[in-house]
């Protein structure tokens, strides 16, 4: 349960900030390979953030992948809402965030999704091929930019 000044915020933020679909400007910039940050929310209720690969897919959801051994896995199956913070290369000051919530997860069994996020980061399929993987999709909410990308 949120409280009333929480509830009162989420009810400003559903309607100030932009929605789907995303102007060309940022969808070009969620299209580059760009550091980035995924958040989700621990079971205490903090949010827990990591550095990520991501892929905006063609019908603008975002794929992530993830080891199937980590605990933000687990905190996306209990509580599916993430945002993902997109820095530009060269330009940490412009950047989008999205906030939205997952929508699929499945298992990356032949490590087709995770091969396909690196070697859009790093130009090879991904080394690591004894772990299990999990794909996640998130389908985006809401979004706000900053710098080159900012939303009016």
């Amino acid at each position: 349960m949120l409280s009333p000044v929480h509830a009162r915020r989420a009810r400003r933020e559903d309607t100030t900030m932009p929605r789907p679909p995303l102007p060309p400007d940022v969808a070009a910039l969620l299209a580059r390979p760009n550091p980035a940050v995924m958040a989700t929310i621990h079971p205490a209720g903090h949010p827990v953030t990591v550095a990520t690969w991501y892929l905006l897919e063609d019908d603008g959801r975002v794929l992530l992948n993830l080891d199937a051994e980590r605990a933000r896995l687990e905190h996306l199956r209990r509580d599916p809402h993430v945002s993902l913070t997109a820095l530009a290369e060269g330009d940490w000051y412009t950047h989008v965030s999205v906030q939205g919530r997952v929508v699929e997860i499945r298992d990356d069994v032949d490590l087709v999704d995770i091969d396909r996020l690196s070697d859009r980061y790093g130009g090879r399929p991904y080394p690591v091929r004894d772990r299990a993987r999990v794909s996640v999709l998130v389908e985006i909410d809401h979004w706000h930019g900053w710098g080159a990308a900012r939303s009016s």
